[in-house]
């Protein structure tokens, strides 16, 4: 089983930058979002032993997974995968959302895709690494991994593992307040508690 988070928010989520490969502090919600998840995940682990914490390195994935492992307990280490980081957008790395759909408009549709961006990584690339780290994991139900990523990285992983068409890949959801489980190729979403 994987249980997938993503990262709470980020300054740079709150301006509607997208951050690619740059990176940008958690803001105070984005903390909170991580005790959130690292709370609920304590509740559906109970027992973190033979449990897998594995994070992007970009050090807002890195930042929520610590936390994580705080609430976790017993000794819980984060692991850095490089196949986890987000997607880049090369030069348009941080810019505004609105600066770059009025720039390339072609490349943002209904699902707000961005592969087709001159600059951006390609969907295939981006696959090819999440494949080969699915591959890499042990087979279910061995498999124990909670991994940290990001809003797009994390909906190819979850397109891949539950063999979704490309455009429903790009239409699911990407929030910072819940775990996404990923079990006997399908996917599950458990939401946290509203945050006060």
């Amino acid at each position: 089983m994987i249980y997938l988070a993503r990262h709470g928010e980020t300054a740079f989520n709150r301006e509607r930058r997208l951050q690619g490969h740059v990176d940008s502090p958690l803001t105070d919600l984005g903390v909170h979002q991580a005790h959130a998840v690292g709370g609920l995940l304590k509740d559906l682990v109970r027992d973190p032993a033979g449990w897998r914490l594995i994070s992007s390195p970009l050090g807002r994935a890195r930042a929520t997974a610590e936390i994580i492992a705080r609430q976790l307990g017993g000794g819980v280490e984060v692991e850095i995968e490089p196949r986890l980081i987000e997607i880049t957008l090369g030069e348009d790395d941080g810019r505004l959302r609105g600066e770059l759909e009025a720039a390339y408009p072609d490349a943002f549709g209904r699902t707000g895709w961005i592969f087709d961006m001159p600059t951006a990584e390609r969907y295939d690339a981006v696959a090819a690494r999440l494949e080969s780290w699915l591959a890499d994991l042990p087979p279910e139900p061995e498999r124990r991994v909670i991994a940290v990523s990001h809003g797009v990285t994390g909906r190819v992983l979850r397109g891949l593992y539950a063999n979704l068409p490309r455009n429903r890949t790009g239409e699911q959801d990407a929030p910072q307040d819940a775990v996404f489980q990923l079990r006997g190729g399908a996917i599950g979403r458990i939401d946290c508690e509203p945050l006060a």
